[in-house]
């Protein structure tokens, strides 16, 4: 599949068009971004774990019947996945307080909540993608009462999914950030909504669940750094990267090269 235009580039992530124009190529980068990106780093292969991760992850939830945007990985740092029209949401479910909702509300760090707590912000960097309710959502038409319905079933389902995958490998989900976006559908000839963008350690809180050490993007966002050896234990317990491979990075950068498993 060859690369055309681009077509768009966020922080983490370049999407480029291709002769069908129903099928984009999504291009992960080692840019870390943090804070609305007021803070910015290289970590030279992050982009490839995330891929990776994110392919094994989206797989799964495939496989559980969640519809999604992806359809194949192209190479370590390229995936094949449907062109979507993204809502302007992002949707965070929060299964333990941490980061945002204890400075919000004083809610004590770690404390473990009674059921998934759904929130929605609105995709707009330049305001610091600011909380909105559902009646933000319908009144400014970002979405459907239709629409959101589905995607909060969609988004405790998906919950659940990871939340019994990570804890098989010894890491509790904390909290985790998605989006979604509607694609045309051949066979039924009418738009559907679809699981979109990734899901890896730059959108989840992972934390060890005997250590409570953190394996994801709160180890640049707070400067704990060895950002890529918590990724790789990510990989690593996910079966995607060899126990022998090992990554020294200390300064955000060094690496030696990420050889994984063969699917």
């Amino acid at each position: 599949m060859n690369k055309g235009k681009k077509l768009y580039e966020g922080k983490a992530k370049i999407l480029y068009g291709t002769k069908d124009k129903d099928l984009i190529i999504q291009h992960f980068k080692d840019d870390a971004t943090a804070f609305n990106n007021l803070k910015k780093s290289s970590v030279e292969g992050k982009g490839v774990l995330n891929n990776r991760i994110s392919e094994h992850i989206l797989s799964n939830l495939s496989q559980c019947g969640i519809k999604t945007h992806f359809i194949k990985r192209l190479n370590m740092r390229e995936q094949l996945i449907k062109k979507a029209e993204i809502f302007p949401i992002e949707f965070i479910v929060r299964n333990i307080a941490t980061g945002s909702l204890t400075k919000r509300l004083g809610i004590p760090e770690g404390t473990v909540l009674n059921k998934p707590l759904l929130e929605y912000c609105f995709k707009k960097d330049d305001l610091n993608d600011p909380l909105i309710s559902k009646e933000h959502i319908f009144s400014f038409e970002w979405a459907t009462e239709e629409d959101i319905k589905e995607i909060d079933k969609m988004t405790l389902r998906i919950n659940d999914i990871l939340i019994g995958l990570f804890r098989g490998i010894g890491i509790k989900l904390v909290d985790f950030k998605i989006e979604y976006g509607k694609t045309w559908n051949k066979d039924t000839e009418k738009k559907e909504i679809v699981l979109a963008d990734e899901i890896s350690p730059d959108t989840c809180r992972l934390w060890d669940s005997k250590t409570e050490k953190k394996l994801d993007k709160d180890r640049f966002r707070k400067d704990l750094g060895n950002i890529i050896q918590g990724y790789q234990e990510v990989a690593r317990r996910l079966g995607i990267m060899p126990e022998e491979t090992n990554i020294s990075e200390v300064n955000f950068g060094k690496t030696i090269p990420i050889k994984f498993k063969k699917k």
